[in-house]
């Protein structure tokens, strides 16, 4: 967005902009590094190309869960029943003929469809009573599945039979390339989401629903429309989770682990922020890709990074750049002053070293 000059109440000139250097370099990068990632499989073995697949999906639910909790203001402990939704639906959906990967269309608006009704009897509670709630929903959604036969009970599913007809190397790259497509549709979206009307309502139902309401902001349908968003991209993930592992069961895909690991990487990132979703997925997945393997000192060392990162920075990681005046995904408006022109018309250079410099 080009900057807007204008003039305060009291006559100083001053420029709105929602961009900055910072930001462009930011962006540049990142399609870059989309470029190189995209061409992976061809460089890469399947080993490599499976463990970014995971982080590609950490990624994904970060975002998500940080459009609830940290813009709409909606803790939720239960968008784990999304994710087994949106897995059992792709298996479904294959067993009739169609491809899992075209399923993933089906889980995303299956999931959508479902987070109607259950949000209309979440919709009166707020704060702990909403989190305790939700997860109460994904309960009840792990004891039905683990009690119906027609969708494998307590055993779980699996997508093996399906995907047979596709070389081991294939699955995997069409697996990658979903992932890494579904995490950046993700974080694409649910940033111009931010950067948009809803982004400024959504903020302040989260901080003050009764203060918004009062000032015209449509505090239900704000938390309408970032409920059934984040259900639909739970359902795409739980779509490609099944695809990634072929193999699912209730007990794992309805597990409450998800959400604390959700609640982590957002948490230590930074709540509230585009940028600290990522940085907490990326930590996380570092953290369990180093420590997975020695059982419980993996939890320990979780356990200890979080700890470090909420007693020393409340804000979390990002938070430390962004008092810096960093912003590498803007989605809110600066103000700067306007140096006042010296003479001739040109800028003096007291004026323009009090309001030259970077926006980020």
């Amino acid at each position: 967005m080009a900057p807007v000059s204008t003039r305060s109440g009291l006559g100083a000139a001053v420029t709105v902009t929602r961009w900055s250097r910072a930001a462009t370099a930011a962006a540049a990068i990142s399609v870059l590094a989309l470029a190189v990632l995209a061409a992976l499989p061809y460089l890469a073995g399947t080993g490599i190309t499976q463990a970014l697949v995971t982080l590609f999906l950490l990624v994904s639910m970060a975002a998500l869960w940080n459009l609830l909790a940290g813009y709409a203001g909606m803790i939720s402990f239960g968008q784990q029943a999304y994710l087994g939704i949106g897995a059992y639906l792709v298996w479904l959906v294959s067993k009739t003929g169609v491809s899992p990967f075209a399923g993933i269309a089906v889980a995303a608006a299956g999931c959508a469809v479902a987070a109607v009704p259950i949000f209309a009897v979440l919709r009166p509670l707020s704060g702990g009573y909403f989190a305790v709630a939700t997860w109460v929903v994904a309960t009840c959604f792990f004891l039905y599945v683990t009690n119906q036969l027609w969708l494998g009970g307590g055993t779980g599913v699996s997508l093996a039979g399906q995907l047979s007809g596709l070389p081991p190397v294939v699955r995997q790259a069409y697996t990658y390339w979903l992932a890494l497509a579904l995490m950046a549709v993700i974080v694409a979206g649910v940033y111009l989401l931010v950067r948009s009307r809803f982004g400024l309502d959504s903020r302040a139902v989260h901080d003050e629903p009764a203060a918004a309401a009062a000032t015209g902001v449509e505090v239900q349908r704000t938390r309408w429309l970032a409920y059934i968003l984040a259900a639909m991209g739970f359902g795409a993930v739980g779509g490609t989770l099944i695809i990634s592992t072929l193999y699912i069961d209730p007990a794992t895909v309805f597990g409450v682990n998800y959400s604390a690991d959700m609640l982590f990487m957002v948490v230590i990132g930074g709540i509230g922020t585009m940028e600290g979703p990522i940085i907490g997925a990326v930590i996380f997945f570092a953290v369990q890709e180093k420590f997975s393997s020695y059982g419980a000192w993996y939890l320990v060392a979780i356990g200890a990074v979080a700890i470090v990162v909420v007693l020393t920075t409340p804000g979390g990681l990002w938070g430390i750049a962004a008092r810096r005046g960093w912003s590498l995904l803007p989605v809110g408006y600066r103000v700067r002053d306007v140096p006042p022109p010296g003479p001739g018309g040109a800028a003096s250079p007291a004026g323009a070293a009090a309001g030259g410099g970077d926006d980020d």
